[in-house]
């Protein structure tokens, strides 16, 4: 609408410091080693919103290890690790994430996970995944990390491409709300600001498009809402695909 075109300017003209620094290549490298601490704080605050949907999600996670009967678990931007206490125990964990400053926080929460076996720590995006062999993860596992990267696409073939046939793809995303609300009204407007004070996060991603539009045999998806309701990132998809 033109309203949400005029607030979206409006914001836009008072983020201009922040663009004409991320112009000039400084917000980012910056704002890389400030937002894990923001993450460090914030993500307790949302695991607690969600914590009974993870319970739930995560519940079936053992019926798809591997022939050995042991789980190998890949978690594309593991950030600082607040999923670990849902994964079983002897799960054998990959943890990959593109900002190296996650890493203290990630070990941390590894502490007091001790029932989890770390065995590679790779930085690397969704996007490219190449330390990781072709089909050889039981299960991949993603949480408002889609939100944010460049390429959904991208980042969904390298989960088919490391996943063994019959292994799974789980997901917790904030989505865009339906186009007549006021949701996806002040998501829209919003965006600028979130986009860089959430690390490239973006309020609008139509995520469920793009898992419907992959290559899986099966998918599992449902849509919540987190409260309160009113605010921009509420609406939520959560579910897994099977390869």
């Amino acid at each position: 609408t033109a309203l949400a075109s005029f607030l979206r300017r409006c914001v836009q003209l008072l983020l201009s410091p922040i663009h004409v620094l991320a112009c000039l290549g400084l917000w980012d490298s910056f704002y890389k080693k400030v937002f894990p601490y923001v993450m460090a704080k914030v993500a307790p605050i949302c695991n607690r919103k969600v914590y009974e949907q993870k319970q739930k999600l995560f519940s079936n996670l053992r019926e798809f290890a591997g022939p050995s009967g042991q789980l190998t678990l890949l978690e594309i931007g593991a950030g600082t690790g607040t999923n670990f206490q849902f994964y079983p125990p002897g799960c054998r964990l990959t943890c990959a994430d593109p900002n190296p400053n996650f890493r203290k926080f990630l070990l941390k929460s590894l502490s007091e996970n001790q029932h989890l076996k770390l065995e590679h720590l790779v930085v690397a995006s969704g996007e490219d995944l190449h330390q990781i062999p072709d089909g050889a993860v039981d299960v991949v596992v993603c949480t408002l990390v889609l939100c944010s990267v460049t390429n959904i696409k991208k980042v969904l073939t390298e989960v088919l491409r490391v996943l063994r046939l019959g292994g799974a793809f789980y997901f917790l995303e904030h989505v865009a709300a339906d186009h007549s609300s006021w949701t996806y009204f002040w998501q829209k407007v919003c965006d600028p600001v979130w986009k860089y004070f959430g690390d490239g996060c973006s309020l609008s991603r139509e995520t469920q498009k793009e898992l419907e539009k992959t290559n899986f045999s099966e998918l599992n998806l449902r849509c919540i809402h987190v409260t309160p309701s009113w605010i921009p990132t509420s609406p939520h998809i959560i579910g897994y695909a099977v390869k």
